[in-house]
């Protein structure tokens, strides 16, 4: 299964297994697609926030935290917060 993209976790996850094609522990999934589900059902706080969260987690393995927070300003939101930069650059 050639897994890639935003969505390929999220295909492998479906199909029950690990990237390397291993099945996934039904105890793993059964806990996961609980919790998936529950968080489906929390009210949320914004989409622009939501947003900022995902750049944030996803950028920081892609960007140094310099460009990341430079980028952040630049299209408008906040820069790093320190307890980003401990979590994410710590």
């Amino acid at each position: 299964m050639a897994i890639a993209g935003p969505d390929g976790v999220d295909a492998a996850i479906k199909a029950g297994v690990d990237l390397d094609g291993s099945p996934i522990p039904e105890a793993m999934l059964a806990l996961y697609n609980q919790v998936m589900d529950l968080e489906s059902q929390r009210a949320r706080s914004g989409v622009l926030k939501s947003m900022r969260n995902r750049v944030v987690k996803t950028g920081a393995k892609h960007f140094d935290q310099e460009t990341l927070n430079q980028r952040l300003l630049e299209a408008g939101w906040d820069g790093l917060k320190d307890k980003e930069i401990a979590f994410f650059y710590g």
